[in-house]
């Protein structure tokens, strides 16, 4: 008796993913007109039809992606307008958990799994390998921003040690060598961007200068502060985000310390903050709609494609040069 086709045999049929396929006889927007067209004449000749009870269970399903985001993030915010676009597009709605003064990464996970998302999207978490593997038993789980280490889940990032590399090739080609960098504090993403500046500027033969910090604005003006009262004070300084690069012009501009004029500053993520006309904020640009883009195909290929194998999606960042960098 001859096999039933299956969605694996119109996919391989038509050269597509079975995500791709699973998109198109759901009638859900994303696949090309053309690719439309292939995968129904491909499933009329095989004879395809969809197993009725797998539809009755599909119907059941709640189609959420979840994601974390940091509320006071503004490259976060970016991520999240165009996940909630690529979300659309695969036929699954967004539910969002901030992080906030009073709501940690374990409570906004929590209200994510509380509501049945069938995947996890969390930018910037700092959660441990171990962590991670947990939430994976549980759910389709997607790291944005930094690495997955050993943990059985998907991430998409942002090449950091090149966007770090592009930062100081930028600066030392003004002429500068005595080039701070203001760090991020803890976590994988604020670890990445450290280490890539201590590497390019031994590369570059010049000595690294490296202020703790944190991710925000605050931690950029006392960063700011510190540089503004010292007597060695650098000719250009890197930030681990860009929240940080505009705490730093702030206390620089209170200090009476002109910025591109006295001192230079490059920020990263490339957000809303640096394109306002009165910061104009050099910064790495990480392509936001990509690492969204490549976030929920993750989680598609996953949920509807019984994708099994993690994957480490790499995307290479941009310097954007604006007017706070300037030869010393």
């Amino acid at each position: 008796m001859d096999q039933r086709p299956r969605l694996e045999d119109v996919a391989t049929r038509v050269g597509v993913s079975t995500a791709s396929v699973s998109l198109v006889l759901r009638g859900v927007p994303g696949p090309s007109a053309e690719t439309r067209e292939k995968v129904l004449a491909a499933a009329a000749e095989l004879g395809y039809r969809a197993d009725r009870t797998a539809s009755l269970l599909a119907r059941r399903r709640r189609h959420l992606l979840g994601v974390m985001m940091d509320v006071l993030n503004p490259f976060h915010a970016e991520l999240v307008e165009e996940i909630q676009v690529e979300a659309a597009r695969a036929g699954y709605e967004v539910v969002l958990a901030t992080l906030t003064r009073d709501h940690d990464e374990n409570r906004a996970i929590e209200t994510l799994l509380d509501f049945r998302c069938e995947a996890l999207i969390l930018l910037g978490t700092d959660a441990s390998e171990e962590r991670l593997d947990e939430l994976a038993a549980q759910a389709a789980c997607i790291v944005v921003g930094r690495t997955a280490g050993r943990a059985r889940v998907d991430a998409v990032r942002s090449a950091d040690d090149v966007g770090v590399d592009a930062a100081l090739d930028h600066l030392i080609g003004l002429g500068h060598r005595r080039i701070a960098f203001v760090d991020g504090g803890s976590g994988e993403v604020a670890d990445a961007r450290r280490r890539g500046y201590r590497r390019a500027m031994r590369r570059a033969g010049l000595d690294p200068r490296v202020l703790r910090g944190d991710h925000t604005e605050a931690g950029g003006i006392r960063a700011g502060r510190r540089l503004a009262a010292a007597d060695d004070r650098p000719t250009a300084v890197v930030a681990s985000n860009d929240r940080l690069a505009v705490g730093l012009m702030d206390a620089f501009l209170r200090s009476g310390i002109e910025v591109p004029e006295a001192v230079s500053v490059v920020g990263y993520d490339d957000s809303t903050l640096a394109r306002l006309a009165h910061i104009d904020l050099t910064s790495v640009n990480q392509d936001a709609p990509s690492q969204a883009r490549q976030a929920v195909l993750a989680a598609v290929t996953r949920l509807d494609g019984g994708r099994t194998t993690r994957e480490e999606i790499v995307l290479v960042p941009r310097l954007v040069v604006r007017g706070s960098t300037a030869p010393p």
